[in-house]
């Protein structure tokens, strides 16, 4: 299934057809299936996809709105609200979630060349943009902050997604911390970003995906060279 097909394969089971129906529909659209829609593109009743829904908000495939459980509010590295980055694709645009998938989806989407992601610095509201591809990082002296440590992050992941943030430089970051009481958490250059961001996702839009239990994402984590308790890691 491509990543613009309307429909998910009906031999798989009724949740995997709701989470890739759900995933394809961001990646054709940038926008979030609705329940009906999901409906028609899986066979199921829509009380079924709710429950669905409901099951994969409980395995992390997806955050769904607390107020409205009808709506998918995250699916990484897809989001239906704005999170601080655009990504703009051929003829898509999507919401970033943060700068780790902003960064990211220009290697889930293959049928992009690349992407344009943009955003404002936190600190100083200065304008950022990037042309993300997959065969090198983009150029540049900015720096991603990540507040929440990896092991903290599903405590409140809207809170975590809206912390993955892109700043002019560490000046900005300590700026912004300042302002808004926050302890420093990790920073990282554009290249250790595109590097982390650029494998973390594969295999999302594919049945049967299956996310990284707690030492697989470790693994992947020293990997791209990330380091300390941050990540879970040794110094």
């Amino acid at each position: 299934m491509t990543e613009n097909a309307s429909a998910a394969p009906m031999n798989l089971d009724g949740t995997e057809r709701v989470r890739l129906a759900v995933y394809h529909g961001f990646a054709g659209t940038g926008r979030a299936p609705s329940v009906p829609a999901l409906a028609a593109l899986t066979g199921l009743a829509p009380d079924q996809v709710r429950q669905d829904l409901l099951t994969l908000h409980s395995r992390h495939d997806l955050v769904l709105d607390p107020q409205d459980q009808d709506h998918v509010v995250m699916a990484h590295p897809f989001t239906s609200v704005p999170f601080g980055f655009s990504v703009m694709g051929t003829q898509t645009l999507w919401w970033g979630g943060c700068a780790w998938d902003s960064f990211a989806m220009p290697h889930l989407l293959r049928d992009e060349p690349d992407v344009l992601v943009a955003t404002r610095c936190p600190a100083c509201d200065a304008p950022h943009a990037w042309v993300v591809g997959r065969e090198a990082p983009p150029m540049g002296d900015q720096v991603a902050h990540f507040l929440t440590p990896m092991h903290r992050a599903w405590d409140d992941v809207v809170h975590t997604c809206a912390n993955q943030r892109l700043f002019c430089s560490t000046g900005c970051v300590d700026t912004w911390l300042r302002r808004t009481g926050q302890e420093r958490g990790y920073v990282m250059d554009l290249t250790t970003l595109w590097r982390f961001a650029r494998d973390w996702y594969s295999g999302r839009l594919e049945p049967g995906y299956t996310r990284r239990d707690p030492a697989a994402a470790s693994a992947y984590f020293a990997e791209v060279g990330l380091h300390g308790s941050f990540w879970g890691l040794r110094d």
